[in-house]
């Protein structure tokens, strides 16, 4: 299996594509925190993008396409110098699933946000930086266009199952972003993440998420990438900041913890699946890590599904 791929399996990866947004003239707005990551795309004209916590602007041209990885609050705006707008009435007023701001149609944006399971955080987003960009010039980022053009397209023509197919498109879109960042700044990620850009370190990681179950130990692994055993734990270490058999554990752990929150199998036929001989094996592990037992840890995630606050899927901005 591909371990990007099953990550965002993992984590329930969703897009919820937002109402659009037309501006002209001098114009800003100000938006709130957003749960999950929000992404947009310039698809005419030009703005600054600035987020909270980044000391500098980011100058967004036509075609550019970035990610807000936290949960910080940012402005879109025209230039320096100008007070902006909450985004909030903006997009309330909206026609047509278009929001406009300033005077004009210089700029056009569309976008959205990804929403993630309860992992996210840790397997994801902590290895990415807070602001991902991928500019238009960027040779390999026509992946990215076609796919912001087909979601245009469907929202555009509004065919049957045009939402559906859209939302699809952006996670595309999605995979295709992270793609590029671990080719234009390998160097700046870190954890599993950073793993996939090097490739005798990428091959253990397939290997293990082909068959996680597997008594692997690091001469197996290392063969996956034709390399010595001494070398392929230096270079994963390196890069992903642990060992192949210790990152092979958390990922056991990060397996079974989903069966636990989602299915009713027993601890026992878990601890099988994952790669472990007993219940008691898997059982020790997962209060090592995870500082619950398993048992436990299925009783919290029942209560806190019980008692969560449904997600607002009717956010526009």
């Amino acid at each position: 299996m591909d371990p990007l791929e099953d990550v965002l399996a993992l984590l329930e990866t969703r897009s919820h594509l937002s109402t659009r947004l037309l501006a002209g003239g001098e114009w800003a707005v100000r938006f709130a925190a957003p749960s999950g990551v929000k992404f947009n795309a310039v698809r005419r004209g030009s703005c600054l993008l600035e987020v909270d916590g980044v000391d500098e602007p980011v100058t967004l041209s036509e075609g550019d396409c970035y990610l807000l990885t936290r949960p910080r609050g940012f402005t879109l705006r025209s230039g320096p110098g100008v007070v902006p707008v909450d985004a909030g009435p903006v997009f309330a007023k909206a026609e047509d699933g278009v929001a406009r701001v300033g005077c004009g149609e210089d700029v056009f944006l569309m976008g959205g946000r990804f929403s993630f399971g309860l992992r996210a955080q840790e397997l994801l987003l902590d290895a990415l930086p807070p602001v991902v960009l991928v500019p238009a010039a960027t040779g390999q980022a026509e992946t990215v266009r076609w796919a912001l053009t087909a979601i245009d397209q469907e929202l555009l023509h509004r065919r049957m199952g045009s939402t559906l197919v859209a939302e699809h498109l952006a996670v595309v879109m999605l995979v295709h972003i992270l793609r590029l960042h671990l080719v234009r700044e390998a160097r700046t990620v870190s954890g599993w993440l950073a793993g996939l850009a090097d490739p005798v370190v990428a091959a253990a990681l397939a290997r293990m998420h082909e068959e996680p179950a597997r008594p692997w130990t690091v001469a197996e692994l290392a063969r996956s990438g034709a390399v010595s055993r001494s070398t392929l734990a230096a270079r994963f270490k390196s890069a992903v900041g642990q060992g192949p058999l210790e990152y092979l554990t958390a990922w056991r752990l990060e397996l079974a913890s989903k069966q636990l929150r989602e299915g009713s199998a027993t601890v026992a036929s878990i601890a099988r699946d994952v790669g472990y001989g007993s219940e008691s094996a898997l059982s020790t592990a997962f209060k090592r890590v995870m500082e619950v037992s398993p048992h436990h840890y299925r009783k919290q995630s029942r209560e806190s599904s019980a008692t969560a606050v449904p997600p607002d899927h009717n956010r526009t901005e």
